[in-house]
């Protein structure tokens, strides 16, 4: 089924997630691009990251992309929680916590159901995608070849956490915020003081002092680039499902299972696939410090931090040719082993 503009939908009827709660009539919004082939081969799974659907991310995919379309079968979808797929600004029962491990279970089941898909060439994610690639790592060995965790981690870290949490609060303190992430209305002013915020941590201090901001969309100076670029982006969300994505992001962990209850290293060393790390190098959510860590548990691994001052947005370079052309020769190579 296809919904207004053009995606498709798949349903999971009376889908449980991992709090115990029941998500009724779950809803996967994606999109795909390029060609399956017959053999289902040349599948790449690409999840969304934090308050981003499809049309944020796809402008890396191209026969001269970052992930080329004319080569592989790409499949986006669409995280809970980003206003596409189920989200609490739908008003339809979301549970209180939906975790990164809920989405690739929903992922999977849509793999196989829609496409009859049982195993992929590569998961890509950036950021909370790359949380994704890490699950999909952890939880469905057998069904992955490889992932690229691009400016991600396996377990959201202390720091980040502390991050995430002031997010929250900045949420929370809005006069429109009623409690369990839900607002009367929209919280205008606490949206706006989001994006003010998530401006001095998405980029680093380098990119800042050595005013790498200049001419980023149009900006002659700094309070110009703010405004332009940070202002209003979260402005387009609903604050009900920036809550739902930071509480995510905060849970952040492949461990947090029966499985491995717990045991970061013994989930680590369970992966089977070929693993690409990639941080950048002057990330402040997910530091180079937090892969070097995981990469003494992996057992096919390769760090390759992308060395610039872009900070968070370094794995995300839109903006910014030198870090795409790096992102987009590692990711070639990789994909060609």
């Amino acid at each position: 089924m296809a919904d207004k503009n053009g995606a498709n939908e798949f349903f999971l009827q009376d889908f449980t997630v991992e709090s115990g709660e029941s998500f009724p009539s779950a809803k996967l919004v994606w999109k795909t691009y390029g060609t399956l082939s017959p053999d289902k081969d040349n599948v790449i799974l690409y999840p969304t990251s934090f308050a981003a659907q499809d049309s944020d991310i796809d402008w890396l995919i191209g026969p001269d992309g970052i992930l080329d379309s004319s080569r592989w079968f790409i499949i986006i979808p669409n995280m809970f929680g980003n206003g596409l797929s189920s989200s609490p600004s739908h008003k339809n029962g979301y549970p209180s916590l939906v975790t990164a491990a809920d989405n690739v279970r929903a992922q999977q089941r849509l793999l196989e159901e829609q496409f009859g898909i049982t195993r992929v060439k590569c998961v890509y994610g950036w950021s909370m995608g790359a949380q994704q690639a890490y699950h999909w790592a952890a939880l469905f060995p057998d069904a992955v070849e490889s992932i690229v965790v691009n400016c991600g981690s396996a377990r959201t870290s202390p720091h980040n956490k502390v991050f995430v949490q002031g997010m929250m609060a900045i949420l929370e303190a809005a006069p429109q915020y009623v409690g369990n992430g839900r607002f009367s209305s929209r919280p205008e002013a606490a949206l706006r003081a989001f994006g003010r915020v998530y401006a001095g941590w998405a980029l680093s201090q380098e990119f800042y002092r050595e005013q790498k901001y200049l001419g980023v969309g149009g900006a002659q100076i700094l309070d110009e680039y703010i405004a332009k670029n940070w202002d209003g982006r979260f402005a387009m969300r609903h604050g009900s499902d920036l809550h739902a994505h930071l509480n995510t992001w905060l849970h952040g962990d492949i461990s947090a299972n029966a499985r491995f209850g717990g045991d970061l290293a013994a989930a680590l060393a369970a992966i089977q696939c070929r693993v690409l790390l990639m941080p950048g190098a002057t990330d402040l959510y997910f530091r180079v410090a937090d892969n070097e860590l995981e990469l003494k548990h992996l057992r096919n691994a390769r760090l390759t931090p992308i060395p610039s001052v872009w900070g968070h947005v370094a794995g995300n370079p839109r903006q910014n040719p030198a870090d795409a052309a790096f992102v987009r020769a590692r990711v070639s190579d990789w994909l060609a082993v």
